[in-house]
């Protein structure tokens, strides 16, 4: 009997054991169940390629996280973090490239941007009394206008010698990786051996008593967001090194990413714990989903649901936790059992998840061969019924041509279009097709689908400082042109017009704009009493030509760079649309071509995007099968109005 209690003594020792440490290390937990599932559904997971292209990509959340660490662990949140890292790379490249700055004294004004940034939100938040979310979000919006402000909306190319921080050391390790790493290390040190590190804890586990104990609470409070401001204006460098530029809007979104890291890697909100280490792990818990997810073809849009319920998850799991009194992660700590228990954690983990991952690629051998061609499509947004339009047309030439055609969604972020060409290029597909968020910023990743050898073909939008197999586009500028030549023969070449503009820093609403201005010289009877952007969006559409109204009530003539921010004016304009005032739009797309027949939309310039499509599809078959493709392919726009609207068809 005794030995029997004994045995089932040890036994449940054991059982808890293993379950405090399951509970101490959930994040852990959950990344090597992630790599695990991953390797099993995707042969092309586990390759070293892709290893490091999980790297990359986690890196810039990463950067942005360790900095929102110090303030989630001080009871804080901020929420400019995206933005500051954008202004900060625009600052860099605005100093250096326009004004002729040395290198090294624009990067020490851009990491001087961050830190004035961070100590703004600072002094808001210690001596202004702001609730930080309060603060940081109105930081949020002055930093990301500044970024507009400065580069017009335009992105600015980065300097040559900064640029090599998106390269690779030897040919093979990503240089945003190596910085990753040494701002994990700062960070760790920070929160373990420092005063201000211990500052954080004590002020996140309760301000009050940490002021009454001595602790210069407010000065302390400066210090923390100015450190956060210092990660970010880091990661905005190593974005925009990546991307050979400074995109105005790069990192729009970040910062929920950002603060989604550290949750997961099991820090509280309500402040008190959480590590570097920690971090680390949450950004790459997020970078191994988006990858896998688009390894496996799985929409961006349900990327985004399944990424919601692993933070809900992660919350509920520090919830356990703390209920069944694991160890809370503060500084120093380690895991709860000092840094030889947490070395032995991670050694361990890494031996069972290698064990696994090496028995599951097993699954994978000799599967790989296929007859049926592969491609991957990488489309700006598909929030827009023109590349919606483009989507199905390449989807039906792909399905009759029998090519496997995988379609991901940058959703108008030139870093995530980065990680998706990454991916298809990784993935050894046969042929790539892009549609860029922005021109240059899609450079660097062509040209490592060039280094593969894999053919790329262009769609809509041309890739700028790398060589694609062929173009196929519309002329955006010879679309706006012949815009403002419909408008302006409507209105008899006189009258008063305003312009909606697309998404500041797209090369779309460049050159639209471009065409715009070009075709309205011919008319100098026609007056632009107001050029507002709309973000090519109809909500926004509605909202701006609401307002302009206002001030232009007696206004006769609208150009929207598209169809759905012509149908928002239209909304706007109400009884007026059609009749008193005439607007033209841009893409033709369904709900465009409905409101022509209609009449309240007069005329829209009509791309043709299915064709768009199925042409790109056709010639990268082409390229893959080693045939000969033209180098450009034009697609004719048309000016689509009531009376030629029933014979066209998008």
């Amino acid at each position: 009997m005794a030995a029997d209690t004994l045995k089932s003594r040890a036994g449940a020792d054991g059982a808890t054991a293993v379950r405090r440490l399951l509970l101490d290390n959930g994040a852990l937990t959950a990344l090597i169940v992630l790599v695990v599932a991953m390797s099993a559904l995707s042969g092309d997971f586990l390759t070293t390629d892709n290893m490091l292209n999980v790297g990359v990509q986690a890196a810039v959340t990463a950067i942005l996280a360790f900095g929102v660490t110090f303030v989630i662990v001080s009871a804080g949140i901020d929420l400019s973090v995206g933005s500051v890292a954008a202004l900060s790379a625009t600052v860099l490249a605005w100093s250096a490239t326009s004004h002729g700055v040395p290198v090294v004294i624009a990067v020490v004004l851009a990491v001087a941007t961050g830190i004035a940034a961070g100590l703004v939100n600072g002094f808001l938040i210690a001596y202004g009394k702001l609730p930080p979310f309060i603060a940081t979000l109105a930081m949020l919006s002055v930093a990301r206008g500044l970024s507009l402000v400065i580069s017009e909306g335009s992105p600015i190319a980065f300097p040559d010698s900064v640029s090599h921080l998106g390269d690779t050391l030897g040919g093979w390790l990503p240089v945003p990786v190596l910085v990753m790493i040494v701002m994990g290390l700062i960070a760790a040190f920070v929160l373990g051996r420092t005063y201000i590190g211990r500052s954080m804890y004590a002020i996140g586990g309760n301000e009050e008593a940490a002021r009454l104990s001595g602790l210069r609470v407010k000065k302390q409070k400066l210090a923390i967001y100015a450190l956060s401001g210092v990660f970010a204006a880091a990661a905005g460098i190593v974005l925009a090194s990546r991307l050979s530029s400074a995109q105005p809007q790069a990192a729009d979104g970040y910062e929920l990413d950002a603060i989604a890291a550290v949750v997961i890697g099991g820090a509280s909100l309500a402040g008190g714990t959480g590590k570097a280490s920690g971090t680390l792990i949450g950004a790459l818990i997020l970078a191994v989903l988006r990858n896998g997810l688009n390894l496996l073809s799985v929409s961006a849009f349900w990327q985004q649901v399944v990424i919601g319920v692993v933070i809900a998850l992660a919350v509920l799991l520090d919830t356990l936790r703390r209920k069944a009194g694991a160890t809370p992660m503060a500084a120093g700590t380690g895991m709860g059992g000092g840094k030889g228990k947490q070395a032995t954690t991670y050694a361990l983990a890494a031996v069972v998840t290698v064990a696994i991952v090496g028995a599951t690629s097993f699954l994978h051998n000799g599967n790989s061969s296929s007859s049926t061609p592969k491609m991957g499509l990488s489309l700006s947004t598909l929030n827009n019924p023109f590349f919606v339009q483009i989507r199905a047309g390449a989807q039906a030439e792909a399905k009759k041509l029998g090519v496997d055609l995988t379609v991901t969604d940058a959703q108008n972020d030139a870093s995530q279009q980065a990680n998706q060409l990454q991916n298809f290029t990784s993935s050894g597909l046969g042929a790539i097709i892009v549609n860029p968020v922005d021109s240059d910023a899609a450079g660097p990743s062509v040209r490592a689908a060039d280094k593969a050898k894999i053919p790329v073909i262009a769609v809509d939008r041309v890739v700028n400082k790398a060589t694609t197999d062929t173009l196929v586009a519309s002329d955006n500028v010879k679309g706006g042109e012949l815009s403002a030549k419909t408008i302006a023969d409507k209105l008899g070449g006189k009258g008063k017009i305003v312009i909606l503009q697309g998404q500041a820093g797209t090369s779309a609403a460049r050159e639209r704009a471009e065409g715009f201005a070009n075709g309205l010289k011919a008319y100098p009877g026609i007056q632009v009493v107001a050029q507002q952007p709309a973000d090519f969006d109809r909500t926004k559409g509605l909202d701006v030509m609401s307002n302009l109204l206002q001030a232009h009530p007696d206004v006769q003539g609208v150009i929207a760079a598209n169809d759905e921010m012509a149908l928002g004016a239209i909304k706007a304009l109400g009884s007026k649309a059609g009749k008193s005032v005439s607007v033209v739009g841009f893409d033709g797309t369904p709900d465009g071509l409905t409101a022509v027949k209609d009449g309240t939309l007069y005329a829209s310039v009509a791309q043709q995007p299915t064709q768009l499509g199925r042409i790109a599809v056709d010639n990268a078959l082409r390229a893959l099968e080693g045939k000969k493709v033209e180098e450009t392919v034009k697609v004719p726009v048309k000016v689509v109005t009531k009376e030629n609207v029933a014979g066209f068809s998008g």
